[in-house]
């Protein structure tokens, strides 16, 4: 199964997901991250976060949805504008889910400040991918409804 996280500007959110997903999923399972006006870099507060994490941020990069290398399985768009736009008609019927998290690229103040954001940002959409990945997800892949249901819900998670 192949998961697209789907943002804006493909610098933040959508790259943290992505690499966190892919740090942490399964065999067989991989997440791709794209943006609808990608920026064309990965802000640098993100691979940091990653790096201490302990997720590699080789090979990421901010990129278009339309230079996807497979089409997703499951789109799942994680801030508001990326969620009202309109996907590429190419995608197809896929799942689609909406788990918004506040852009911590627009945050000011302190570099502590900033980088509490970017934590926070990173931490609801690890606790977000645990709980996808905890879910029956070979059961589930059979039913798309259920699915999306549990993923909808997964998304109003904090």
């Amino acid at each position: 199964m192949n998961i697209l996280f789907l943002c804006t500007g493909n610098s933040c959110r959508s790259i943290l997901a992505e690499a966190t997903f892919n740090h942490l999923a399964p065999t067989g399972w991989h997440a791709m991250s794209a943006g609808s006006k990608p920026t064309g870099q990965v802000h640098p507060r993100s691979l940091a976060l990653l790096a201490r994490e302990g997720i590699s941020t080789e090979g990421y990069h901010s990129k278009s949805w339309d230079n996807l290398p497979i089409t997703p399985d499951i789109v799942v768009t994680v801030c508001a504008n990326a969620a009202g736009e309109t996907c590429p008609a190419y995608l197809g019927s896929v799942i689609r889910t909406h788990w918004g998290v506040a852009d911590p690229a627009h945050v000011t103040g302190s570099d502590e400040e900033i980088d509490a954001a970017f934590m926070l940002a990173y931490r609801i959409l690890r606790i977000r991918i645990v709980a996808f990945l905890a879910l029956p997800l070979t059961e589930l892949q059979k039913d798309p409804a259920r699915l999306k249901a549990e993923l909808d819900l997964i998304g109003t998670w904090s």
